[in-house]
């Protein structure tokens, strides 16, 4: 794959990660000399705007990883598994953003600011983590490479996005239809009843209960073990990719009435001692991650002000006084971007920074 500029196929090109993937490859310049853009049949024949010019996006099959150099997958597992393995047969490194890979042995799954040194083992594919995980560890490896982890307890606080533009659409919808059933008195505001309060209609919905004002503790779907598959997602790639088969690992993942950006409450203990003024320092220079962590300012990472950034923003950083070598801290992170878009382009910039 050795060339200045490369040939990129773009799979799920209309979906929201993959809209989000081509404007990544236009804000960092990525040198592109052909893009070819993938989706279902239903979407073929749309424009599309990249790099000053509407492209047509064409419907996914086999041959149209012919001449590619890169095939960025955004378009669910059942995509992948069918056409992953044929565009890396045609010559292309496929960069996956779905679950179809992750935990296959010989497939390295790939955090750049983490683990970038796995990259050389790949075969043709690379797998992409959950973005949860992503921006965990984000946070995690340089508190890892300073005191190592003994335990991580994590609860996420999962934005709508993760679940799709559809699933924008039911907290846009439910929202107003909740406004609706609101009266004003005075200064307040009031619910005419709590049953006018719940979103009675399920046509439109694509999460498992009403988002609008409210908190589900359920991100896909509960497993023999009553975790959710989010849930060992996190537990099982954190594993994998800190190489680290034995670290105890709890996850409690919840969605919340949030368009963009996930959050996330961190509990750690280390084999090491590692202060919280320790961690902000390391913090501070590592890469990825941006420190905002001044409480008495009211400072500290908020989800709308990670939407649409690159870094994960860490803060509340302090000690967790039931352990020894304990901390606890805050994240939040842009899913669409450093979670799932800004990631994959990432380790393709890995694979041509190797390649000269």
């Amino acid at each position: 794959m050795t060339r200045q500029r490369y040939n990129v196929a773009v799979v799920g090109a209309t979906g929201a990660v993959g809209t989000e993937m081509l404007r990544v490859l236009q804000e960092r310049k990525f040198p592109v000399a052909r893009i070819r853009l993938l989706a279902s049949k239903r979407s073929a024949g749309r424009r599309v705007a990249f790099n000053g010019a509407t492209r047509r996006v064409e419907e996914l099959d086999k041959r149209a990883f012919d001449g590619m150099d890169l095939a960025l997958f955004s378009a669910g597992a059942g995509r992948s598994l069918e056409f992953a393995p044929e565009a890396a047969k045609r010559g292309a490194v496929v960069v996956d953003n779905s679950s179809a890979f992750r935990m296959t042995s010989d497939v390295p799954l790939i955090v750049p600011e983490v683990n970038s040194h796995a990259l050389r083992r790949h075969k043709g594919i690379i797998a992409h983590p959950n973005c949860s995980t992503i921006i965990m560890l984000v946070a995690l490896k340089p508190l890892h490479d300073a005191a190592k982890l003994r335990r991580i307890i994590v609860a996420t606080y999962q934005s709508v996005s993760g679940a799709g533009a559809k699933a924008m659409w039911q907290l846009l919808t439910e929202t107003q239809e909740v406004l609706k059933g609101l009266k004003a008195q005075g200064s307040r505001f009031k619910v005419e009843s709590f049953e006018q309060s719940r979103v009675s209609s399920l046509e439109s919905r694509v999460l498992p209960q009403q988002i609008a004002f409210n908190v589900i503790p359920q991100v896909d779907v509960f497993l023999e073990n009553h975790y959710t598959k989010e849930e060992m997602k996190m537990v099982n790639e954190t594993r994998k990719i800190l190489e680290e088969p034995a670290l105890p690992v709890s996850a409690t993942c919840a969605r919340v009435p949030v368009f963009i950006a996930h959050s996330e409450a961190i509990w750690i203990e280390t084999q090491r001692p590692l202060s919280p003024d320790q961690a902000r320092e390391r913090l501070a220079n590592a890469p990825g991650v941006r420190l905002v962590d001044d409480p008495a300012r009211q400072q500290y990472p908020l989800p709308i002000d990670a939407a649409a950034r690159d870094e994960v923003l860490v803060g509340r950083i302090r000690r967790d006084e039931t352990v020894e070598h304990g901390l606890a801290l805050w994240v939040s992170g842009d899913n669409l971007r450093k979670g799932a878009a800004t990631n994959a382009v990432q380790i393709a910039e890995l694979l041509i920074k190797r390649d000269k």
